[in-house]
């Protein structure tokens, strides 16, 4: 029998909290191996089936910069995107929505930064320039019926820059905001941030008239962070988190960059506060030792590395 957490209430939690997986998309971008393309649907569904009310599943990208994703549209055959009540696809431009659109897409992700550095390295653009490109995209997208969700990277610190100042960040976040997105994913891209700068960040957001009702947060675990960076957001009224299954990912753009949050450390901590997900712990756990062995590489979660050799 597996364990699981002993439930102890926490008071100023939220009831319930969305969890966010992005290890089909951030998670399987930046590992080596190409997986085949019926093992990604597998893990997909696989997610679906264990609870993950949103499941972030591929790139529209061009190959040549993500040729671990090329196989975009196929994947997407593969899937019923009402599967889960969330299943977007991640768009760099208007070429990438196109396809989005042609595959009967619900919800999109655009993905900008708070840095100049990051933006010339990431967009080939400046951060001015990076709201032009995405002006068109957001307004088709919206025109269509289609959710957008607005990644902005380096919120927290820029391996180029160094700090980034709470101010160019909530700058930023707002001209997403006003673009159209509906929801702002706030990514530690290089996973250095506390859970000071989290409140100050929020706080920042919050004045400048972008509640915690519409941000989601996406720590990545370099320093050991994320779990505490992520009960701080929390704390303060974000109910929306982003976590790969297995800590899988990282981002290829920026150096040092180690796996994501995993789903299950998170789902652990939000379980023993007493904190609804919907989330199957155990079958998430077989789904990341399963998606582990397929790429062969040690799962980063805590959880599946202490729990998937008792699973039966």
């Amino acid at each position: 029998m597996t364990r699981l957490p002993q439930v102890e209430p926490a008071p100023g939690m939220p009831a319930k909290v969305t969890v966010y997986e992005v290890g089909p998309r951030d998670g399987l971008q930046n590992e080596s191996a190409i997986v085949p393309v019926e093992v990604k649907a597998q893990f997909v569904n696989r997610l679906v089936a264990a609870g993950l009310p949103a499941v972030e599943v591929t790139s529209f990208v061009h190959p040549r910069w993500v040729p671990q994703l090329a196989d975009a549209e196929q994947l997407v055959d593969a899937l019923d995107l009402d599967a889960a009540d969330r299943m977007p696809v991640l768009v760099p431009n208007e070429r990438g929505l196109e396809r989005a659109l042609a595959k009967g897409v619900r919800e999109i992700a655009i993905f900008a930064s708070a840095t100049e550095s990051f933006a010339a390295r990431n967009l080939n653009r400046s951060m001015d320039e990076q709201y032009a490109m995405f002006e068109p995209v957001v307004r088709r997208a919206l025109q269509e019926g289609l959710r957008v969700r607005g990644y902005l990277s380096m919120c927290f610190g820029d391996p180029w820059e160094g700090d980034v100042p709470v101010g160019q960040v909530v700058e930023a976040g707002r001209r997403l905001i006003e673009l159209g997105c509906s929801e702002l994913s706030l990514g530690d891209t290089i996973g250095v941030g506390t859970p000071g700068q989290v409140e100050r960040l929020l706080a920042g957001l919050a004045e400048a008239g972008v509640g915690a009702e519409q941000v989601a947060v996406h720590f990545h675990d370099t320093y050991g962070q994320a779990l505490a960076n992520a009960l701080t957001a929390m704390r303060c009224g974000v109910t929306v988190i982003d976590a790969a299954a297995g800590g899988l990912g990282g981002c290829p753009y920026a150096e040092s960059a180690t796996g994501n949050l995993a789903t299950e450390d998170l789902v652990w901590q939000l379980h023993g506060m007493g904190v609804a997900t919907g989330v199957d712990l155990p079958a998430l756990i077989e789904t990341s030792a399963w998606m582990a062995a397929q790429i062969g590489k040690q799962p980063a979660s805590r959880v599946v590395t202490a729990l998937a050799p008792n699973l039966t």
